[in-house]
């Protein structure tokens, strides 16, 4: 059973109860491994301090990936589960790509291992990456744009209406001619997280989403306001 967790780029309280579910499905007697490959790599060292402020109350030992050749040379089943971070999004899916990470990835996620991926790491879960253009530069000229697709055909976009209103506006106006071509997109402030357990889906944050398809956006307003304690079991 697929279990995923797609958060909108949201940290600290933003995406705690986020971070609460995904400890609840984590075998703690293993490591967590990081992915920090859509930053530079002389951030990683502050990227590591960074997720362990995040995650500290899992109770789960993090182990960081430095590259994509290492990551395809891991036995994923040997983690508690996977944590892909932000940043740039096309840096992140060449990586994966070129290693053969991508795959191994891929059949982690396909065989039930637990994922959480933010921003950059969000998207990536998606049917293609390509809803980021006004977000991240394509600086490896990256054109095999296809995500993971994992989460029923849909792809994400992160940080939406967090941004200034010039950056929500181009964002908006791309994902709708995106949407006239066939793609259906979810865009997500910072402040949601979609779970998919199973065949099951749902969001959970403070804010509304929006759902592009067809040509139009619909705002989705059933989102759970996230309260810990409170939440329904993924």
């Amino acid at each position: 059973m697929r279990r995923i967790f797609a958060n909108g780029g949201g940290s600290g309280p933003a995406a705690a109860e986020a971070y609460r579910r995904f400890g609840r499905v984590l075998d703690k007697t293993k490591p967590l491994l990081y992915v920090p490959l859509a930053m530079e790599p002389d951030l990683y060292p502050s990227c590591l301090e960074w997720v362990t402020g995040e995650l500290e109350g899992l109770g789960v030992k993090i182990e960081m990936v430095c590259s994509g050749q290492e990551m395809a040379g891991l036995a994923l089943e040997s983690f508690c589960g996977i944590f892909i971070g932000g940043g740039n999004t096309y840096r992140l899916l060449y990586e994966l790509k070129e290693s053969g990470a991508f795959l191994k990835l891929r059949d982690y996620l396909e065989s039930g291992g637990p994922v959480f991926g933010g921003s950059a790491g969000a998207i990536l879960l998606g049917k293609d990456i390509n809803t980021c253009r006004y977000a991240d530069k394509n600086q490896t000229g990256l054109e095999d744009t296809r995500g993971l697709d994992v989460l029923g055909g849909l792809s994400l976009l992160c940080h939406y209406g967090n941004e200034d209103e010039d950056i929500t506006q181009k964002h908006t106006g791309h994902l709708l001619e995106l949407s006239r071509k066939g793609q259906v997109i979810l865009a997500l402030p910072e402040e949601d997280t979609v779970l998919l357990a199973g065949e099951k889906m749902e969001v959970i944050g403070t804010r509304p989403y929006y759902r592009f398809a067809e040509g139009r956006k619909e705002c989705e307003e059933d989102v759970y306001e996230a309260k810990p304690g409170t939440a329904p079991a993924p």
